[in-house]
């Protein structure tokens, strides 16, 4: 028998002959085992909806199986069609299609599940604990055999990682329309999306993981580095001679991003992870500097690179509850703290307890799940008192939209303010909202479909071609914005900050991304580009999410718990041309806690392309600068003006301020 080609395998779908039963690679990383939360019916029920998959005749040996699964590991993931070859983000041409459009789609989840990207690739999770491109592999196998064989004419439907199917449509609709997690209000809280997961009928996409846009760690390493740059300046009174301190937590999945970007921001980043595989991971990939198992070492080396005043980032194999509970004791002035464990999923291996090892908190995680909660909560505790004592000293701390904020609330920790506020801002309320989400700054990115480091470079020099003309002309609210960026792009390269696809990100408006869009298809037309490129970038945006803790945390009109732009977001780049759309619940700060929107777009050369790509971009981040604006954020409505200025045709009602003393008079 001739061993199938790697189009074949793709254009199989769902494998005639079953695959002999396999284990997982324990040298990758896996998820914890899931708390058994199914009653013996709903048990069976999660196994009659995973054979549904399936011709009966393989039913009985596939039955066993899933139960086995289920058993052992709290989710069917059904690993014995797990596919031979190596799933990364190979050039678009190697894909079997009939649509360049979903070709594209094809390379970017293939990007999303690529062993050196994914956190837990055997469990088809990319990041943040539970950030799922797909609930199982056959949806996997299904989803590339419809791409594969779709038109332009038509959309495949993916309902919470399953494929429902491709229907008849037309080429400028998207090619592809995604929800995860889409709940009735009323089942949108922690424990149901543990049951329904567990089900087989909803996932967890995370932001970037279910829409097929996760570039790896680069993804937030450049809005990480903005960040700490801009917190850095909102202490003028510290010492300029020494290099500020940033003391963080978490080195998996998004949070891989803080010790590069800690360098990149000229700091000496310090960053605990309790999974040795995530932080040799970063370490072998020249994300983290060093990587220190003892804390009096580490504290030394802390000490010399104060001496040194060179950058570098150094990662403590260890619970972040000792690092700041030991930097409360040492003489060092910490300079900037933070917190990026995924807090969003705290029962569920988001975060591990202060005193237990890593292998004991998975165990008791899966096994005793009332005392794993007791534990974190009695952590958090501890964690948010040794902040409380360095923020004493001068430290500026910020919550990095992660839930910390809330969940130390919800387990006592002395948090709060006495009007019932945190004590600490969500850096978007301090720093990413009124610098960059109020005058549409977000995080553009870019794929170079021809996954060519040459390709990539020509797009480095075209955005910073585009940056360079746009910063002579900008006013002097986004001159420093556009500066950072400028920067950024020139770096991009030396800093190393691909892997997987060939991608990058930087920090654009609506012109810039605009701009660069249109110069990237005109090299696409001209031959400087080899390939399309496909277009796309983080939800965590102007407009593609509603997050009160997080993105819309700078909110002060009281609609900060609405999810209306979100929504408005996707039904308006899908009928302004995206090539795919996406919608889900949960994402950075948990399930239940937002709503967020995304879309990836391919540039192919076409004139037809550049008219849509100036219309979606267009609405894709004046959606978000306009209910700002209506919030009264001054920068929204300085950056709503402007681009009413620049397009006759876009209307925005403007706000009214009222006077605070008019009002104060009326209700005393």
């Amino acid at each position: 028998m001739t061993e199938q080609s790697f189009k074949d395998m793709i254009l199989e779908g769902i494998p005639k002959i079953l695959p002999a039963k396999r284990a997982r690679n324990e040298n990758l990383s896996h998820a914890p085992k899931r708390k058994d939360i199914l009653t013996k019916t709903e048990k069976k029920l999660a196994i009659k909806n995973a054979l549904r998959y399936f011709p009966e005749a393989h039913h009985q040996e596939l039955a066993e199986d899933f139960y086995q699964e289920l058993e052992t590991y709290g989710r069917i993931y059904m690993y014995r069609f797990m596919p031979n070859y190596q799933i990364s983000a190979r050039s678009i041409d190697e894909y079997p299609q009939q649509s360049k459009q979903a070709a594209a789609i094809m390379l970017m989840l293939s990007n999303n599940l690529d062993h050196a990207i994914a956190q837990h690739p055997e469990e088809l999770i990319t990041y943040g604990g539970n950030g799922s491109v797909f609930s199982n592999w056959i949806q996997y196998r299904l989803t590339m055999k419809y791409l594969a064989e779709m038109s332009d004419e038509q959309t495949l439907v993916l309902y919470s990682g399953h494929p429902m199917g491709l229907y008849p449509s037309h080429k400028d609709a998207p090619r592809v329309v995604v929800t995860n997690g889409m709940m009735i209000p009323n089942y949108s809280k922690p424990d149901d999306w543990e049951k329904f997961n567990a089900l087989g009928v909803t996932q967890y996409g995370q932001m970037t993981a279910g829409s097929f846009m996760y570039i790896g760690p680069q993804g937030i390493v450049h809005g990480t580095t903005l960040t700490v740059l801009n917190a850095t300046r909102m202490k003028p009174d510290r010492d300029p001679s020494k290099l500020p301190i940033f003391v963080t937590s978490g080195l998996g999945g998004m949070s891989g991003a803080q010790p590069k970007a800690a360098v990149i921001a000229k700091t000496i980043g310090i960053v605990a992870e309790v999974n040795p595989k995530a932080a040799y991971k970063r370490h072998q990939q020249g994300w983290v500097d060093e990587i220190y198992e003892d804390i009096e070492q580490l504290m030394a080396r802390v000490k010399l690179a104060l001496e040194q005043g060179k950058p570098v980032s150094l990662a403590y194999l260890g619970n972040i509850v000792d690092l700041w509970e030991r930097f409360a004791q040492e003489d060092i002035q910490v300079d900037l703290g933070s917190d990026q464990t995924s807090l969003h999923n705290p029962w569920a291996g988001g975060y591990y307890p202060v005193g237990y090892s890593f292998e004991e908190s998975n165990e008791m995680m899966a096994n005793q799940a009332e005392k794993f909660k007791a534990a974190v909560q009695h952590s958090l505790k501890r964690h948010v008192d040794a902040i409380n004592q360095l923020t004493a000293k001068g430290m500026y701390f910020f919550d990095y939209g992660n839930a910390f904020l809330l969940e130390a609330s919800r387990a006592g920790a002395d948090i709060m303010q006495a009007d019932g506020s945190f004590k600490y801002p969500s850096y978007v309320q301090d720093i990413m909202g009124p610098i960059c989400f109020d005058y549409g700054f977000g995080p553009f990115r870019w794929v170079c479909a021809s996954s060519s480091e040459q390709d990539l470079d020509v797009t480095d020099q075209i955005a910073a071609e585009v940056l360079e003309a746009m910063y002579l002309e900008a006013p002097k609210e986004i001159k420093q914005q556009i500066a950072d960026n400028l920067l950024w792009i020139r770096e991009a390269k030396e800093n190393k900050l691909v892997v997987g696809s060939q991608a990058r990100i930087l920090y654009a408006d609506a012109e810039g991304r605009i701009k660069i869009a249109d110069a990237f298809n005109q090299a696409i037309k001209s031959g400087r580009l080899s390939a399309p490129v496909i277009l796309g970038r983080d939800h965590h945006d102007v407009s593609g999410t509603d997050s009160p803790y997080r993105e819309t945390s700078n909110i002060y009109d009281g609609s900060r718990f609405t999810a209306d732009m979100a929504i408005h977001n996707v039904i308006g780049d899908s009928f302004r041309g995206a090539t795919w759309v996406s919608i889900h619940n949960g994402g950075g700060v948990g399930w239940g806690e937002v709503i967020n929107g995304g879309f990836g777009m391919l540039l192919d050369g076409s004139d037809d392309c550049a008219r849509r790509l100036k219309s979606m971009l267009h609405w894709d981040v004046n959606n978000g600068i306009s209910r700002r604006n209506w919030a009264r954020n001054e920068g929204a409505v300085f950056a709503i003006k402007r681009a009413m200025a620049a397009e006759p045709r876009l209307k925005v009602t403007i706000p009214t301020v009222a006077d605070d003393a008019l009002i104060d008079q009326l209700i005393q």
